[in-house]
């Protein structure tokens, strides 16, 4: 199966937790945060959304940052994804 998002809505594929701090200590799986970068899986083709022409400025494979509370997560066989909208998007991480 595929996830093909409408309008201007991107599928996210979230990176993995970390697992130690920076100084070395590890950390339970309760008290991982949830990182905000992800992965850009599939986009949307834009368009008429509420009115306003809107232009998709990410694409599949870009890095990015989206806001903590953004999106509904979906999961799809085995794997789990993130649907927000592009306005969600905070930054690509170019590296």
């Amino acid at each position: 199966m595929k996830l093909v998002p409408l309008g201007d809505r991107v599928v996210l594929k979230q990176s993995e937790a970390e697992e130690t701090t920076a100084s070395g200590i590890i950390l339970t799986s309760k008290s991982q945060e949830k990182p905000q970068e992800a992965e850009v899986i599939a986009v949307g083709p834009g368009g008429m959304v509420d009115g306003k022409e809107v232009t998709m400025q990410v694409k599949a494979g870009d890095k990015v940052i989206y806001s903590k509370y953004a999106g509904n997560e979906v999961k799809l066989g085995e794997d789990e994804y993130i649907i927000v909208r592009q306005n969600d998007i905070l930054a690509i991480v170019e590296k």
